[in-house]
């Protein structure tokens, strides 16, 4: 029923494999260590390829991977007992051959075969009889429920609850003495009486309370006190008076804002708006600069890591030793913005690294576990590919071609603001760029880029007097079909000579199908060289979702012959300046897709665009 079952070092040397197929199941296990294991994603626990299902187990002491491989329709209850007990028959058999430094050879491990069909044999024997065997049913007084149901309220044990109940009974028969007689409700019921049900068992205690108090309760008229109303001395009813903040302006900020009247002021004939963007020219010439982002200063085992004071030193890392602080870090990744199922996927993958780890000291642990964590989130954020789009819009100029690059994602997340500031670095670096205007659905989406292709323009005017113009809005209006204006952007670009497209698309969240069909026809009919997800940095599991249902979308609704399709390329983050120090938006997008973040906006101007800078994210992660 296994294809395959194979053991082998973390430096790639296969040691022994059982193989119960004669398909060549290779391509699967290389995805596995290039998508898995070298991308710190240790914490899943079944990896899918293709018809395919991969399960692993590792051993940190001695540095060796189990992986097991079967067929996805197969429902194996007993491979974790499988990799358990192979992984110690193996490490007990061969445990002197690993602790040499020899040279490890395949051959030396060859007699473990018969070691695993044993093991095999008997679990999947006694699988077989466990199903064959009838289910018997539960009596109710051995279950859960029925203890549930017969648990006291209080908590406290029956006899005890029993003697309470007595007590209170005697109680109201006492009250009922003093009081000459029976108690009688409003419906004539005798309290007593009240107290004992159709079923013939004993009320609650706080019910029994309830019952006298309501039973034996005195009625008692209420004394209604009339509020005085103070007049003012002078006779006039005093008015309340507006209050002022201090941060609501005065009048006179009124007269400068208001520019109805005419032209907002200007200084020596230039737009106070358009000094402003003047001033910004030049200073985007080259590559991005990694944002900024404070690093804190070493201290000695203060932020998140002393956490760890607390495990024992100990020779060897153990995952119970750990579970409780990585629960500890799980919740701090998760009050910086990371999503719940990525922090605790990272968390796990951690422990399944340091698990079995052999240490010396206790300063050792805290330091194998920091460099462990930060090794983890430096793999994640470091990008798996290249992508320089300068670079690669000058090869595609040289070729005779335009760039183009797709911008989507969910509404209000600053698609057609960070377009403009690419657009604005691009046009820095010599490239001439047009902007089509693909968002035929919302309401003044072609004015918004009317309004900075006009700034654009005038940062960037044309080479000479009455030439081409450096940046163009290409647009159709409203209603048309996004997939066509695209198209015949792309066509006139290529007829004007212009370097880059950038094609704004219309906002759409990730569960709108109608419009996801027509942003994968876009992607489909146009074949663009870059698709960007722009998502914002406040975001914590929603951009799981979202990443994860455009990712779908865009596969989902591809051409049905592609066997390639196109899915998201890289990432656009935005309004990295309002989350401070929460920068874990960056490692759930990343992880999710494992493609890179190519831009970071970080304000309001054009030139707040930037790269990540991998080493200051996860230092804030973890400070």
């Amino acid at each position: 029923m296994l294809d395959l079952f194979t053991i082998f070092t973390k430096g790639g040397i296969v040691l022994w494999y059982f193989q119960g197929t004669a398909l060549s199941l290779t391509p699967a296990v290389n995805s596995l260590v290039k998508t898995v294991l070298l991308q710190e994603r240790g914490g899943m626990d079944v990896f899918n390829h293709e018809s395919l299902k991969l399960q692993f187990k590792l051993d940190n002491e001695f540095e060796l991977i189990f992986v097991v491989v079967y067929q996805k329709i197969l429902q194996l209850a007993y491979l974790d007992k499988l990799m358990e007990q192979v992984q110690l028959a193996f490490r007990d058999k061969y445990k002197n051959r690993l602790t040499n430094s020899t040279p490890l050879n395949p051959s030396m491990y060859s007699e473990f075969g018969d070691v695993f069909k044993n093991i095999l044999f008997s679990l999947e024997e006694a699988d077989r009889q466990s199903r064959q065997k009838p289910r018997e049913m539960k009596h109710w007084n051995g279950t859960k429920k029925k203890e549930n149901v017969t648990k006291p309220f209080n908590g406290k044990p029956q006899e005890e609850e029993e003697e309470e109940i007595g007590e209170e009974i005697n109680g109201i028969e006492d009250v009922q003495e003093e009081t000459g007689g029976r108690e009688e409700g409003e419906n004539g019921i005798d309290a007593t009486s009240s107290l004992s049900s159709s079923s013939g068992s004993l009320p609650n205690s706080d019910k029994i309370r309830k019952i006298i108090a309501s039973k034996t309760k005195k009625s008692s008229s209420t004394k209604t006190t009339s509020k005085k109303t103070v007049k003012p001395s002078n006779g006039k009813p005093k008015t309340k008076e507006a209050r002022q903040w201090m941060v609501g302006g005065s009048k006179g900020d009124t007269k400068a804002l208001d520019y109805s009247g005419g032209a907002p002021p200007t200084t020596n004939g230039v737009n106070h708006d358009e000094e402003k963007d003047l001033s910004l020219k030049g200073s985007m010439i080259g590559q991005l600069q990694p944002v900024d982002q404070d690093t804190p200063k070493e201290s000695g085992g203060g932020g998140v890591f002393s956490l760890f004071k607390s495990i024992t030193a100990g020779r060897v890392i153990t995952a119970e030793s750990i579970g409780p602080v990585m629960e500890k870090m799980k919740e701090h990744l998760i009050t910086k913005n990371v999503a719940i199922e990525i922090a605790d996927k990272l968390c796990s993958s951690v422990t399944g690294k340091l698990d079995g780890k052999t240490i010396g000291t206790f300063s050792g642990i805290q330091s194998v576990v920091k460099s462990s964590v930060e090794e983890a989130l430096v793999q994640i954020l470091s990008p798996k590919v290249r992508i320089d789009v300068l670079q690669d819009a000058l090869k595609a100029k040289e070729a005779g071609r335009p760039f183009v690059v797709t911008f989507c994602g969910v509404n209000g997340v600053g698609k057609s603001t960070n377009l403009a500031k690419i657009c604005f670095w691009l046009l820095e670096n010599g490239l001439r760029v047009l902007i089509a205007a693909c968002d035929t659905f919302r309401s003044g989406a072609v004015e918004q880029l009317k309004t900075h292709t006009c700034r654009l323009s005038s940062l960037h005017p044309p080479e000479r007097e009455g030439g081409p113009p450096r940046v163009l809005l290409f647009e159709r209006g409203y209603g048309k079909d996004a997939a066509s204006i695209c198209m015949e952007a792309v066509n006139f670009a290529r007829q004007q000579r212009y370097d880059v497209v950038l094609v704004d698309t219309a906002g759409r969240m990730q569960d709108n199908e109608p419009l996801m069909v027509s942003l994968a026809k876009l992607i489909r009919v146009n074949s663009p060289d870059l698709v960007l997800f722009v998502g914002e940095a406040l975001v914590g599991n929603e951009a799981v979702d979202q990443l994860v249902k455009f990712n779908r979308a865009l596969i989902d609704f591809a051409d049905s012959s592609d066997q390639n399709p196109r899915s998201i390329d890289g990432i656009v983050l935005t309004k990295f300046d309002t989350i401070d120090d929460k920068v874990g938006a960056a490692i759930s997008m990343t992880y999710t897709t494992g493609q890179p973040i190519v831009f970071v906006g970080t304000g309001q101007t054009y030139q707040d665009l930037r790269t990540l800078n991998v080493q200051a994210v996860v230092a804030a992660l973890l400070k």
